[in-house]
């Protein structure tokens, strides 16, 4: 099946090395970052002062790579741990590379839309980027999403990373794959319906990954293990594509449910006016009642995939420094840094034993 055709240049990462063949400004400041503090600074300034609609929610992406950085030990994890701020803060960039900076080439790179392809079973889709441009067309590609295509070509370039002992993409790379897994594990980027807006839901995908985690997530148990090996890596994404698709009529369903015969006040907060009241990014906020009662139907789904985004991450990064031989890492850094750094280490980590991610403020979607 050929679903078109293009140039494949457009799916190039857009970044910054001939490694990752990936440029772009955040890129740039990544490489400032491991340099200075200021950049982290940096960074963060350019993020929050223009709006964009980050998947998951910038709530959840942070605690997702908070936590992975969390579950690692021994010098990876010590290395990790000194970058963490910058790894949980870096974790909504693509969303602002798509968004803000109007990256064409990175839209795909978050979504795949499954039904499009038309395939019996996950392990018909081709395995590599360059086998699905042959089979489908770029064109068709950069329409339908490159997600798990997207994820297993940066595991490798991540390998390559930690065997050259190549700090600043070590970090980059470990920052934008916990994004771009986290994404994995929201089932609605796996289905063409990816807002509800084929069924009516407008506003679903919002409510699922960014409202109901900003009112409940400090209740959520977000303790999800330490790091373990992933033997065969492209088939494990593959699995977290499949299990978050199955999920996408589930949550589309229990909403649809819920919904019928409701009013806009009961779905959504209203002003003096009765209209709905919207977000900075243009999103209309729901009425806290329904997103508890929605939340009380998902039965724990969005706090499993959540757990499940922030254990995969930490899997793969794991993975890949084994399968990189696993260097020692502890010279990336002054040992004043490491050492100034491991007493907060260990604080956090019993905090994320006990269910919590914690230590730094988020500026929430709603």
């Amino acid at each position: 099946m050929v679903l078109g055709t293009g140039k494949v240049a457009v799916l190039h990462f857009a970044c910054r090395s001939p490694t990752l063949k990936i440029r772009c400004m955040f890129v740039q400041t990544s490489r400032m970052y491991i340099k200075s503090a200021f950049a982290l600074g940096l960074i963060v300034l350019i993020f929050f002062a223009t709006p964009s609609v980050s998947a998951w929610g910038v709530w959840a992406h942070n605690r997702i790579n908070r936590g992975a950085v969390l579950a690692q030990s021994g010098s990876l994890g010590a290395f990790l741990y000194n970058h963490v701020d910058y790894i949980t803060e870096e974790s909504s960039v693509p969303d602002a590379r798509k968004h803000d900076f109007n990256d064409r080439a990175e839209g795909a790179r978050h979504f795949l839309d499954v039904e499009r392809f038309r395939l019996a079973s996950m392990d018909s889709f081709p395995p590599t980027m360059k086998d699905a441009v042959a089979k489908y067309g770029a064109d068709s590609l950069q329409k339908y999403g490159t997600l798990p295509w997207t994820i297993n070509a940066m595991v490798r370039q991540l390998t390559e990373a930690f065997k050259n002992g190549n700090k600043s993409e070590i970090l980059f790379l470990c920052a934008d794959l916990g994004h771009y897994i986290g994404d994995a594990h929201m089932p609605l980027h796996t289905s063409v319906n990816h807002d509800g807006q084929l069924t009516g839901q407008q506003g679903i995908h919002g409510m699922w990954e960014a409202e109901i985690p900003e009112m409940f997530g400090d209740k959520f148990n977000l303790y999800s293990g330490n790091a373990d090996y992933i033997v065969n890596v492209e088939h494990a994404v593959w699995g977290v594509i499949d299990r978050s698709h199955h999920m996408a009529d589930t949550l589309l369903g229990i909403e649809a449910g819920l919904h019928k015969g409701k009013g806009d006040a009961d779905l959504y907060v209203l002003d003096n006016e009765a209209r709905k009241k919207h977000n900075r990014y243009g999103q209309a906020i729901h009425n806290p009642k329904y997103i508890e009662n929605y939340y009380k139907h998902l039965d724990g789904m969005v706090d499993r995939q959540m757990r499940a985004a922030m254990r995969f991450t930490a899997d793969i990064w794991y993975t890949a420094w084994v399968n990189a031989g696993r260097p020692d890492l502890s010279d990336l850094d002054p040992r004043e840094v490491t050492n100034a750094q491991s007493g907060k280490m260990e604080s956090e980590k019993k905090l994320y034993q006990s269910g919590k991610i914690t230590g730094f403020k988020t500026a929430n979607d709603f």
